[in-house]
């Protein structure tokens, strides 16, 4: 879809979205051929998402909900182009940030400043926006004193803090959060939300993952509530947490 301005065009687009995985039982040649010997089944199929179809419009915050394996986190991998989707389609307008998983786009080798520039490069930031930003990242993130050390030597919540942080730098339409946040302090996630709350209020898309009830009612409207790979409920998002806490989804 082209990239607009117009609120009146949908930001997101999943139209009848499938994904299976492939399970395999064996891990070596020998068990292959000996499970072929004795007639066994050497993979299953799972069906993570079944027939997902849904629009998010611009300056939506949604939240997707669900227990764990009810899709979620790979429904976030399709929208943000990590993985394809093996019929229909999705559709995005605009630039797309997200925080999929922790330490994803970043290289262990390199430095925390040689990964933010690296990072917001994939997300489609060059150089001279890189360079004005630099300093508000790192304040941001609030490890400046670690900013030249080696991210392999990073615990799980600097690297998100650093990956958050340049994720709402950029220039960006759409904003895709997972779990990640869960693993950052209290004090940190407080400010997360303020940050997703400013963005919301200048009318960027939110879709966040996540099993923080308080939050998501907080900074969403909309829940979206998966079970088993399929949508079964989309609505008011107190609605959507009374949907999934009382039908275990």
């Amino acid at each position: 879809m082209p990239r607009t301005s117009d609120p009146a065009l949908p930001r997101i687009i999943i139209d009848s979205v499938d994904k299976t995985f492939i399970l395999r039982h064996t891990h070596s040649f020998k068990e292959s051929f000996i499970a072929k010997l004795q007639k066994k089944k050497t993979t299953t199929s799972f069906s993570a998402l079944s027939d997902i179809g849904f629009t998010v419009q611009e300056g939506e915050s949604v939240a997707l909900l669900g227990y764990n394996g009810s899709g979620k986190s790979t429904l976030l991998k399709l929208i943000s182009g990590v993985m394809r989707p093996d019929s229909g389609r999705i559709l995005t307008r605009g630039r797309v940030a997200g925080l999929i998983e922790v330490g994803a786009g970043f290289h262990p080798d390199l430095s925390g400043r040689e990964n933010v520039y690296l990072n917001a490069a994939i997300l489609g930031m060059n150089k001279d926006e890189i360079d004005r930003r630099f300093n508000d990242i790192v304040e941001f993130s609030e490890i400046g004193e670690f900013i030249d050390t080696e991210v392999k030597h990073y615990s799980s919540g600097m690297f998100v803090r650093l990956a958050f942080s340049v994720a709402i730098h950029t220039e960006l339409d759409i904003l895709l959060v997972d779990e990640v946040l869960a693993v950052g302090d209290a004090p940190f996630r407080e400010k997360c939300k303020k940050k997703i709350q400013e963005l919301t209020d200048q009318g960027k898309t939110m879709l966040v993952v996540s099993h923080d009830v308080d939050m998501v009612t907080q900074v969403c409207k909309r829940g979206i509530v998966l079970r088993d790979g399929k949508v079964c409920f989309d609505g008011a998002v107190n609605d959507a947490v009374a949907s999934m806490q009382g039908n275990g989804a």
